[in-house]
């Protein structure tokens, strides 16, 4: 975005003399959650850019561990001192505008900057066809890793990847050789809660609770393919069963203990970084679909946005560092993107044509396929409470070791997401996207 837009944007603050200053500058406050280290550096680099550009404008950044980021945001919220700006997960954005705890943007961003953001991620940030968050990326929870070299010592061909539930079921098998397992795929209930979301849009077309959250549907036949999926998986003794890490952690396959990995598409990172000497090894694809439908959604896309305080004194100012880091310049999102090692991905489609045109990203042997064939059929994660995630992988976590059959499993999970619904009084209030 050019710098007279900011300066316009910025020239009409709504806090007026009320927003804090400095140097005679409106300050924003920024809050940025604390992640990876390239993160904050990046973060740091930009802040720094931005503020250097402006006349009228000046951003403070804090960086606040993600351990205490829920009891900080919500003590400053209740004081009335929430940042200016925060780092904020898509999951979290109903409920806050439900609680009226963020800005419309709306009116504080120009149009063509919502009309760049994907189709399938639009929703991510929209509540009621209003815009509270600009999305910044989104990281695919599920994608199929494996290991070119074992595909080809089994007999099978490494272009062509299993394509449906079937055939995953048939090269973990024909994988599974001495101590290396055939895959690895989440195994717990707390990681199975989240990420058989894909999975379970992938079966059924939708997650087990009504639209309106006012019942489970967690019996529906068409759940009992998911459980059955992981139950074959581990009862085939074709993934490890105690685990030394969780679903998040692609340790176990860059430390060569499985052929396959399910895994988030942050592991591309961990690969590059911890495991380098795997990645000329290592092909990527879409996790399998039930049918072999690879346009069926096997991924949500889980991620953040920034967005302003319902609060803030300095709301379009605010908007104006929104616009300037992550809806202006392509360049700036793409040199992001260069600097996370390719494992996140982008919300925009000017700056998927950036990267098209950088010669770091067309090389990358994961980012097109991902980029591709992934994120396009990704869905938002779910909304509603995480308890009733939890039952559904209680579910799956106790089919898959054989404490309870499939029926009973989610018999089970029914009754407690039902419960879950009746005593958060959740019926009816499901965010209407």
């Amino acid at each position: 975005v050019s710098a007279v837009l900011v300066a316009a944007i910025a020239g009409c603050g709504s806090g007026g003399d009320e927003a804090p200053t400095a140097g005679g500058k409106t300050v924003v406050t920024f809050w940025q959650q604390q992640f990876e280290d390239y993160q904050q550096a990046w973060f740091k680099k930009q802040v720094t850019a931005f503020n250097a550009s402006q006349d009228k404008i000046t951003v403070q950044i804090q960086v606040v561990p993600g351990d205490t980021w829920a009891q900080k945001i919500k003590a400053a919220q209740a004081a009335g001192k929430a940042p200016d700006v925060a780092t904020t997960n898509y999951g979290n954005i109903p409920a806050a505008v439900a609680n009226g705890e963020l800005a419309e943007l709306d009116a504080l961003l120009p149009a063509e900057s919502f009309t760049d953001i994907k189709e399938n991620v639009q929703s991510f940030v929209t509540i009621k066809g209003k815009h509270y968050g600009y999305p910044m990326l989104v990281e695919p929870s599920t994608v199929l890793y494996y290991r070119t070299d074992l595909v080809k010592a089994a007999g099978l061909d490494p272009a062509s990847p299993p394509k449906s539930w079937a055939e995953l079921t048939q090269w973990a098998t024909k994988l599974n050789q001495g101590k290396v397992k055939g895959m690895t795929i989440a195994s717990a209930a707390p990681d199975l809660g989240w990420s058989s979301w894909g999975l379970q849009y992938n079966a059924c077309g939708r997650l087990p609770v009504a639209d309106d959250w006012s019942k489970s549907t967690a019996t529906e036949p068409c759940f009992a393919q998911v459980l059955d999926l992981y139950k074959g998986l581990y009862q085939g003794g074709l993934m490890p069963k105690q685990p030394k890490v969780g679903y998040a952690d692609g340790a176990p396959y860059g430390q060569g203990e499985v052929a396959m990995m399910a895994g988030g598409s942050w592991v591309v990172g961990q690969l590059k970084n911890d495991y380098p000497a795997m990645i000329a090894k290592t092909a990527v694809a879409p996790f399998p679909s039930i049918d072999g439908d690879q346009t069926k959604t096997t991924a949500t896309l889980g991620g953040w946005t920034l967005t302003v305080d319902a609060k803030s004194k300095a709301k379009e100012q605010a908007a104006a560092f929104i616009q300037w880091l992550l809806a202006g310049d392509p360049a700036i999102m793409a040199d992001f993107f260069k600097a996370s090692g390719f494992s996140k991905y982008t919300v925009r489609t000017s700056v998927d044509k950036a990267l098209a045109d950088n010669p770091d990203a067309s090389a990358d042997p994961f980012m097109k396929i991902i980029s591709e064939k992934v994120v396009p059929y990704g869905k938002a994660e779910p909304a509603y409470p995480w308890d009733i995630s939890l039952a559904f992988g209680t579910a799956i976590e106790s089919a898959m070791k054989g404490s309870t059959d499939v029926p009973g499993a989610l018999k089970k999970a029914d009754s407690t997401i039902n419960d879950v619904i009746k005593k958060q009084k959740l019926a009816g209030t499901a965010p209407t996207r």
